[in-house]
């Protein structure tokens, strides 16, 4: 049931935004109250949530909490590396209507090669409200160049430009200005006239897929980060009362670019929450600090598992293979936020919910990439592990993990908020 119920939330979350509004809904649906950061918080739901943009931040406090009582934290993030429609769509020549498109992220280029892609995101309209739209019909394609003009790209490998070779064509003919906006109007219900900007992501439209004649593996579009994403939405809605704690999860936006932005892990949306949930309480500025010295995070975002084609890219006694439990990952250079005080807390979290765990160390002449962990331990000084579901094919537009792993994260985490 689980893994049916994770691939229905990769499935209906081909964006950022439609992942927010994913959490948000099955928040709703467990009972949690939506507040808004534009009011005054002083009668706050034990069991509440608040989303901005395409970030959720939830909360659960427990009927014993107090002022000083911990927060106990997972952190995860909604977007992932893709192509951005930019504002002024129409472009093309020589007979062919493509999209105009910015690369978000560490975009693995030649995985959006020769996919059927679909569209989807977030219309802002002229009265200023918003509209959520998401076409799963193949709407447009970004076709490689064929052998017969590049007899040598088997050897030397696919080289792209980003500006010049990943504009999709969408139809034949001369392009028209205004009409790619005309067109994703309708299918949003609305009239051109009325959309004023977007934030559009392609997708690849081919649903997640169990894969093997054992059902062991998961292929889909965005496995990093909505399977962490998932997973912490699922593990709040169904954890136990927490007791003296308040539990919280945070989903940031922007990850995949420096985090820095009023959604992302280095805007002050969390800490905002926070403070507001400790003064709503009768919490003081001294009880609050001293609320943050007391707790702790869980920065779950996926990790590299061994790739069966390339060994030697990781370090032999630090492999993470998939269906072996998430893997607890380490950086002494501060890409990631785990200390030993915080590993140890990993593990015992694991071990207490029957969870099979890793140790994931990059190689020296490896770097490695980074997560929210550090940047939420260093704005709000709260202790930091980072953890993760082991993947292959990170940051493509198809990517690869294990089917037993995600619900392991999620039972791992449930335990958590409820320890």
């Amino acid at each position: 049931m689980q893994l049916d119920d994770l691939i229905a939330y990769l499935d209906a979350s081909p964006s950022q935004w439609h992942a927010a509004a994913s959490s948000a809904r099955r928040l709703a649906t467990a009972g949690f109250t939506e507040c808004s950061l534009a009011d005054q918080w002083t009668a706050v739901p034990d069991k509440g949530f608040v989303q901005r943009g395409a970030a959720v931040v939830a909360w659960h406090r427990g009927a014993d909490a107090g002022p000083t009582s911990p927060v106990r934290l997972v952190g995860a993030h909604t977007d992932s590396p893709c192509l951005r429609v930019k504002p002024h769509a129409d472009a093309g020549g020589f007979g062919w209507k493509q999209l105009a498109v910015e690369v978000y992220g560490g975009v693995l280029l030649n995985s959006w090669l020769d996919r059927d892609l679909g569209v989807a995101g977030t219309l802002v309209l002229r009265d200023g409200s918003t509209r959520l739209v998401a076409v799963h019909d193949p709407v447009a394609r970004v076709p490689q160049l064929a052998i017969h003009l590049d007899r040598d790209v088997n050897e030397r490998g696919v080289v792209l430009d980003k500006q010049q070779h990943l504009s999709p064509v969408w139809g034949i003919g001369n392009p028209a200005a205004g009409e790619f906006r005309e067109w994703i109007a309708a299918a949003a219900g609305v009239s051109g006239a009325d959309v004023t900007t977007w934030d559009l992501s392609l997708f690849d439209r081919t649903p997640a897929a169990v894969l093997g004649p054992q059902g062991d593996l998961l292929a889909s579009g965005r496995l990093d980060n909505q399977a962490s994403c998932w997973a912490a939405t699922a593990a709040l809605c169904a954890a136990d009362q927490p007791g003296d704690a308040t539990a919280v999860i945070a989903l940031f936006d922007h990850e995949e670019v420096g985090s820095e932005s009023t959604t992302g892990a280095s805007g002050p949306l969390l800490e905002h929450v926070l403070e507001r949930l400790a003064l709503a309480s009768g919490a003081d500025r001294a009880q609050y600090l001293a609320q943050l010295a007391s707790s702790a995070c869980i920065s779950a975002d996926n990790a590299h598992s061994v790739h069966p084609n390339y060994p030697e890219r990781h370090e032999a006694a630090h492999r993470p293979l998939v269906n072996h439990g998430p893997a607890i990952k380490l950086n002494h250079n501060q890409r990631y936020a785990t200390s030993p005080d915080t590993a140890a807390l990993a593990q015992q979290v694991f071990e207490a919910a029957g969870v099979p765990w890793q140790v994931f160390v990059s190689r020296n002449n490896m770097p490695c990439g980074t997560t929210i962990g550090p940047l939420t331990a260093t704005r709000l000084g709260i202790a930091t592990v980072d953890v993760g579901v082991p993947q292959l094919s990170m940051h493509s537009a198809r990517e690869l993990c294990g089917t037993k792993d995600p619900a392991w994260l999620a039972q791992a985490l449930r335990g958590w908020f409820g320890r």
